[in-house]
């Protein structure tokens, strides 16, 4: 046991099971209480179940720290809203916040239904803002408080999961701007792509044989694959890389705010914040309209520099 967090309340969705419980049992480790919140679903987000929510709390509990189990659905604005105020209420105040809930319901974007694309952005990304929005009160008010968002590297682009990677991107910004807004008020906001074995990353056989299709197909190219088969190899039980998540709730991160990193058994990372890295200017004052014969030539040759189409035509 450290004591790094003694004395911090902190909540965290999808604490279940996977990353979310790993994380959880790595901050009450250092001596944070802790809300579980865990809807207990199923891996495409189906059914309820209060069983994994209670199981990490009483593990936690174990650990010498109080813990609640909470069982609401992170997509709901109001249960979000209890989420924060149960550990308020049990507590005293919410100084941690981490937002690991997820659900994956994967499909080519010419098969997905409209339902498969709200749900997935439902529980990824407005769970992820609707818990935000309502700590980011408490915390705006104590003038203190640490965000931590899960996103994944799916958010750099992905086959067969069009609505998981728009809502993983869309949390990346998310924290871009939390971290801007809230810094003012000593509160940091950053996010970790995680690599781990969970029922969302490695599941049943159908994801692996959705994989293979893929490659096949030619939807996933040598070097794409090659990394796939790096963060697979890297994957393993979120145990490994947990404490950088209790790191990053610590004051000793009291300056890291943010930053989007990856984490793994293995490997911590960062990556870059996205920035222009080549430009075609004018001079703004006698700048005329750009023709497209100008663009067919200066594109291909000053702006595409070493370009590669990610997914050329097949025949």
């Amino acid at each position: 046991m450290g004591e790094r967090l003694r004395g911090r309340n902190a909540v965290v969705t999808g604490a279940g099971r996977g990353v979310g419980r790993a994380v959880a049992l790595a901050l009450a480790e250092e001596g944070a209480n802790v809300v579980v919140c865990d809807l207990g679903g199923t891996a495409d987000g189906s059914g309820a179940d209060a069983s994994p929510a209670d199981s990490t709390a009483e593990e936690c509990r174990r650990l010498g720290v109080r813990a609640v189990p909470h069982y609401g659905d992170v997509s709901s604005f109001t249960a979000a809203e209890d989420m924060v105020r149960t550990c308020i209420d049990s507590f005293g105040r919410i100084d941690i916040l981490c937002n690991i809930a997820g659900i994956l319901r994967p499909r080519m974007i010419f098969n997905m239904s409209e339902d498969e694309w709200d749900r997935v952005l439902a529980v990824h990304l407005k769970g992820t803002w609707n818990l935000c929005r309502h700590a980011c009160v408490a915390m705006r008010q104590q003038r203190y408080g640490r965000i931590i968002n899960c996103t994944s590297e799916a958010y750099a682009g992905t086959v067969g999961h069009t609505n998981y990677a728009a809502a993983k991107g869309g949390i990346v910004s998310l924290t871009y701007a939390i971290a801007r807004e809230m810094g003012r008020y000593g509160v940091t906001c950053n996010a970790f792509a995680p690599r781990a074995r969970t029922r969302l990353s490695w599941g049943d056989d159908s994801l692996t044989d959705g994989l293979q299709k893929r490659i096949e197909a030619g939807l996933i190219t040598e070097e794409r694959l090659k990394g796939m088969e790096e963060t697979r190899k890297e994957g393993a039980d979120p145990e490994y890389f947990a404490p950088f998540i209790a790191y990053l709730a610590s004051d000793a991160a009291a300056d890291i705010n943010g930053c989007v990193f990856v984490a793994s058994r293995s490997t911590i990372g960062i990556w870059n914040h996205p920035e222009i890295v080549r430009k075609l200017t004018r001079d703004w004052d006698i700048a005329e309209r750009w023709s497209i014969d100008e663009l067919e030539r200066l594109v291909p040759q000053e702006l595409l520099v070493d370009y590669v189409n990610p997914a050329p035509p097949r025949d």
